[in-house]
């Protein structure tokens, strides 16, 4: 469930618009092509979770692979994407429940609501801001003080929501709203299909959910078996939703249509085909944003999950602070590893949107990269492995998902440097803060083991 939590929800209630914005009607593609693309990222993690059972996602198989630097900076790169993902997921979740309201004519439009003051200081902030940072600190709270109480809400959430884009297609494929025309010319302005490799780039972030699973796998039981069924069915269950879901908005509202909603683009295709005048609901459409203000926060608990679980593996390797690898001793959370991941997301909801998206997405594209490398250098250095499930035909699965993520990071990157130079530099600029970090620990590490203390890696998994 987490991992479907993950998928179904940012990239059809917050991705969806801007894909189309992009590739135009073709964003039906984007999201089939991404599915295909991950199917081949989606095997090497398959058998590296069977044959490394530790919680920490990609970081946690690098760390078994790679030297220490590597490892690091991978595990650096994997914490940053979740905690952009999580300003992501806030920021779209912000506009889809201000839509919710606006169905009950509880307040304006999502675009025409004002700023709201903040008390003690003379100063106002957008009110979806303002409830970003509230999903944000609220969430943070809940998997502060439970492990168990945010587990359910997720597997709550995910049900709620699958329904809801089940009644959402069944509804928008018999409405009188759609139309096959839609779809003519299927790519935008008459452009060719290589029109959709940005509209790839800036939407991978919706497929990242089987790295997630992997980062609580000490939590599963069996994982060994568990973990490679997981990830092979929650991604065929999303791409099948995703392949419905934008086929209905893109049929129903129009490829422009869904650009111009932005964030809340299905909330609005179901707003002007959903039936009217039910009881107690009054309007159908509700359902469907209430779906999406679902979708987008169950979303967001993943990556609180998921961020904090990669910061909890690295300091129990002792690649961040020792603090970031302990269990508090009366919550049984990590604590401050979902502390410190709490403070980078609340400060991420005050990006753009779109560049929140881009960043996750290039940090998610290079670390499976990196992932796929590590398969093949664990098959070479430890061929007699215990490996409960070995994917089929290698090595082509790892040395298409290396091709093919590297295909879309340079499109990304090249489509950044002309439209969003911010989700670069930022990026950057978190690179080098986590190699100075690094640094300067190995620094302080050393002068410690020069007094005896211990490298802090784990033990090898079971050959």
């Amino acid at each position: 469930m987490i991992g479907m939590g993950a998928m179904i929800g940012a990239g059809i209630f917050v991705l969806t618009g801007l894909a189309a914005e992009i590739a135009g009607p073709a964003a039906i593609l984007v999201f089939v092509l991404n599915g295909v693309v991950t199917a081949f990222t989606g095997l090497s993690y398959a058998e590296l979770a069977a044959s490394i059972p530790k919680s920490g996602g990609g970081y946690a198989f690098v760390r078994e692979v790679f030297a220490d630097l590597p490892s690091f900076v991978m595990g650096w790169m994997l914490w940053f994407a979740y905690m952009i993902a999580g300003g992501l997921y806030a920021l779209g979740f912000a506009p889809n429940f201000l839509e919710l309201l606006h169905v009950y004519d509880l307040t304006p439009a999502p675009g025409q609501v004002g700023a709201v003051a903040l008390p003690v200081v003379d100063a106002a902030v957008p009110a979806a801001i303002g409830l970003a940072f509230v999903a944000v600190l609220s969430l943070v709270a809940l998997n502060a003080v439970s492990t168990a109480a945010s587990g359910s809400v997720e597997t709550i959430f995910t049900l709620v929501k699958v329904g809801i884009l089940v009644v959402f297609v069944a509804f928008g494929a018999t409405s009188p709203m759609f139309a096959t025309a839609e779809f003519q010319p299927l790519f935008a302005d008459g452009a060719g299909p290589l029109s959709i490799l940005p509209a790839m780039g800036l939407t991978f972030i919706a497929f990242e959910g089987y790295d997630l699973i992997t980062t609580v796998t000490e939590e599963v039981k069996n994982p060994r078996e568990n973990i490679p069924k997981a990830i092979f069915a929650s991604l065929a269950v999303t791409v099948l939703v995703y392949l419905a879901v934008v086929g209905v908005a893109v049929g129903t509202l129009g490829a422009d249509g869904l650009a111009a909603a932005g964030e809340a683009g299905i909330a609005q295709a179901a707003t002007a085909f959903m039936p009217t005048g039910l009881p107690i609901i009054q309007n159908g459409g509700a359902i469907i944003v209430f779906g999406a203000v679902f979708s987008t926060l169950t979303a967001l608990n993943a990556v609180v999950i998921a961020s904090s679980r990669v910061a909890f593996s690295m300091g129990r390797e002792e690649q961040l602070l020792p603090s970031f690898g302990q269990l508090h001793h009366r919550y049984g959370t990590p604590l401050i590893a979902i502390l410190a991941s709490g403070v980078v997301m609340l400060g991420s909801v005050a990006l753009p949107t779109q560049s929140a998206g881009n960043m996750s997405s290039l940090f998610f594209l290079l670390s499976f990269i990196v992932v796929n490398g590590s398969v093949i250098k664990l098959r070479r250095e430890r061929p007699d492995m215990n490996r409960p499930y070995e994917m089929p035909f290698y090595p082509l699965p790892p040395v298409l998902g290396i091709v093919l993520n590297l295909v879309l990071t340079g499109i990304l990157v090249e489509y950044l440097l002309r439209t969003d130079v911010l989700a670069l530099v930022l990026s950057g600029g978190w690179i080098l803060l986590g190699v100075t970090a690094y640094a300067v620990y190995t620094r302080l590490g050393s002068r410690d083991d020069s007094q005896g203390t211990t490298d802090g890696r784990t033990p090898q998994a079971n050959d």
